[in-house]
């Protein structure tokens, strides 16, 4: 699918600070959407607001720290925030599709196939898929954190032209001489830490900060996917960055460009284990691209059945990668540092490989 734009309009846009929904600020944006549909490309929104317009209208003090509370909010929030978007997009004569996503769909790699499936045959009918984490049914240990990090992940799966991230603020700011300054480009490879930002308040509506669209951002565009954060209150803004026009805070693409399964591996896959290699298993991962061997294993941490993904690091710590393993932990545990004839020797499989390098992603540098 070709010209994916992927757009997250946060809650701080989308709701007041009495939980209510600012229908014109909706209006705006979604005809801006319509009309990059009527120009042929493919926008893909992902709104949050559901659990905001749920505590809006259940009149609840706040938003709840329980998770069943929080779910309750979302639950009732949703249909309501849907129900504008229907009613909305109507104007423009588009129709849109809901797609409620939670990490797990994304985790195993048929339900992620799957998921792209969804999101591509409803862009060929012509639909805009409007996004949303399923926060009805997902557990802490099944989120994704915030929207900002679903938008990240939904840009990487369609091989999205950009990722907007909407604010509300019109970008990100560091610090100058004469207080807070707009960053207007991060060169590519900028790593997140490595961004100075000014101290600002926050709205408190939802959950993703600047932390998390810098997390999001490096993801994206660790994948060549580039990326904007900029203002969701400001008009044209939508079709402005669509055009490649100067808009928000522009994150430079790297030039890495990887199959569906590395990337689904890299960004989808939650790892369940560590591997711990020397040096020269390093070297032979990194610059020759082979197979991680028995002989390069120093460690191993976590338990963890063959076939799922696991971490590799250096000696020094720092992260090598993410594989599938071919091995379980205890298998792993039992043949380190062993040459190939001798593992086979332990090993009732017919390969002594602990990754192949056909499921291994190279760290993001």
């Amino acid at each position: 699918m070709s010209d994916v734009i992927v757009i997250k309009i946060g809650s701080s846009t989308l709701v007041d600070a009495r939980g209510a929904l600012r229908e014109d600020v909706l209006a705006r944006r979604v005809a801006e959407i319509a009309a990059l549909r009527s120009a042929g490309m493919h926008p893909v929104l992902v709104s949050s607001g559901a659990i905001a317009c749920g505590i809006g209208t259940m009149g609840l003090p706040g938003r709840p720290d329980a998770l069943p509370d929080l779910q309750a909010a979302s639950a009732v929030g949703q249909g309501v925030l849907f129900a504008r978007y229907i009613t909305e997009f109507e104007r423009h004569d588009a129709v849109p599709g809901q797609v409620l996503l939670t990490s797990a769909d994304l985790e195993h790699r048929a339900s992620y196939l799957n998921a792209r499936n969804t999101l591509e045959r409803l862009l060929a009918l012509g639909a805009v898929p409007v996004i949303n984490e399923n926060d009805t049914t997902a557990t802490d240990e099944l989120t994704f954190g915030d929207n900002d990090v679903l938008a990240a992940q939904v840009a990487i799966l369609l091989r999205a032209r950009l990722l907007m991230l909407l604010t509300d603020r019109d970008g990100l700011y560091g610090p100058g001489p004469d207080g807070p300054v707009r960053i207007d480009e991060v060169p590519a490879g900028t790593a997140p830490d490595d961004i100075a930002l000014a101290s600002l308040p926050g709205s408190g509506r939802g959950r993703g900060g600047a932390a998390s669209k810098l997390a999001s951002a490096a993801m994206a565009t660790g994948s060549g996917v580039p990326c904007i954060i900029a203002s969701g209150e400001e008009d044209g803004v939508i079709p402005r960055a669509a055009a490649g026009h100067s808009v928000g805070t522009r994150f430079a693409p790297s030039g890495r460009s990887e199959g569906a399964f590395k990337m689904w591996l890299r960004h989808a896959k939650p790892a369940q284990g560590r591997v711990v290699v020397d040096a020269g298993a390093v070297r032979a991962l990194i610059d020759k691209g082979t197979s991680l061997l028995p002989v390069g294993v120093v460690s191993c941490d976590g338990a963890f059945a063959a076939g799922e993904a696991v971490l590799v690091v250096g000696p020094d710590g720092r992260e090598v990668g993410k594989g599938i393993s071919d091995l379980s932990a205890e298998e792993i545990r039992a043949v380190r540092g062993m040459r190939s004839e001798e593992a086979l020797g332990l090993l009732s499989g017919g390969s002594a490989e602990v990754i192949h390098r056909d499921r291994f992603a190279p760290a993001v540098r």
